[in-house]
């Protein structure tokens, strides 16, 4: 059944992607999937935020939110539907600027699709697709799209983790941009892990960016599991087109218990 499901993702993949480029400097969720997903049957809440004290200080566009000194945030509702599929919603988007204060920035649905006990293989796989309703300042263009295949690896205390993302405004397969971020992880208990995390964002696959010009950040991260999933991190920008520093903090719980029988 998963394969004839992943055969099935990988050609909605290639459906979509026939677009791209994400004019929006600005990100709600800063976070590397690892393939994890909801429990059948359980509804999981995630909020995301993070600040930028040392940002870009020239908007992406005319009227766009300043990275500069900005807030950026979202609630991510999760039900998991199968073990192999986890259905979400982003809601509300929120940010807050020097100049345009607060905004109500659109809202996403998400499909995210992988391997059933991802947290126990060895290797794991899968792939989460997002579709964006976006306002104004947030993006150049209204309706907009990621696909982010998900590849990692358990080896000890160690996860290595890649997320080779793309962005799409659905116009045209030269526009695609490739925006993908990776995860290094030293597990140092069942409950706590240190991580080095790396968040890029080359420009269109037809003609990527000088690096001066292309954003990279490195960010190291605390997670703690338990009653509550907690993430904090802390990001520096490697080029000109970075924002300089960044922090993040998530916080998820499971708001129900999972139904029986599993399916």
């Amino acid at each position: 059944m998963f394969r004839r499901v992943a055969t099935g993702v990988c050609l909605t993949s290639l459906l979509l992607v026939v677009s791209a480029t994400k004019a929006a400097a600005q990100s709600d969720e800063i976070q590397v999937y690892d393939g994890g997903l909801a429990q059948v049957g359980v509804f999981n809440l995630t909020v995301h935020n993070n600040f930028t004290p040392d940002g870009v200080k020239t908007p992406a566009f005319p009227g766009a939110i300043t990275s500069d000194d900005s807030w950026n945030g979202v609630s991510e509702w999760a039900y998991g539907v199968t073990r192999w599929f986890e259905a979400g919603l982003y809601l509300p988007l929120y940010s807050h600027d020097q100049d345009l204060g607060w905004q109500i920035d659109g809202f996403k649905l998400r499909s995210l699709f992988a391997v059933p006990d991802a947290g126990e293989r060895r290797f794991f796989y899968g792939a989460n697709f997002e579709f964006s309703v976006n306002r104004e300042h947030w993006d150049t263009t209204r309706i907009t799209s990621e696909i982010r295949p998900i590849v990692g690896w358990h080896l000890g205390q160690f996860d290595v983790i890649v997320n080779p993302i793309v962005d799409t405004q659905y116009d045209g397969l030269k526009n695609l941009e490739f925006v993908p971020s990776a995860r290094f992880s030293y597990n140092t208990s069942p409950h706590w892990a240190l991580s080095l995390e790396d968040y890029s964002d080359f420009g269109r696959v037809s003609d990527f960016e000088s690096i001066e010009n292309q954003s990279h950040q490195l960010f190291a991260v605390v997670d703690y599991v338990g009653w509550l999933e907690v993430q904090f991190g802390a990001g520096f920008g490697l080029t000109d087109a970075s924002d300089k520093f960044q922090m993040k903090v998530i916080l998820a719980r499971d708001l129900n218990r999972p139904r029986s029988p599993s399916r």
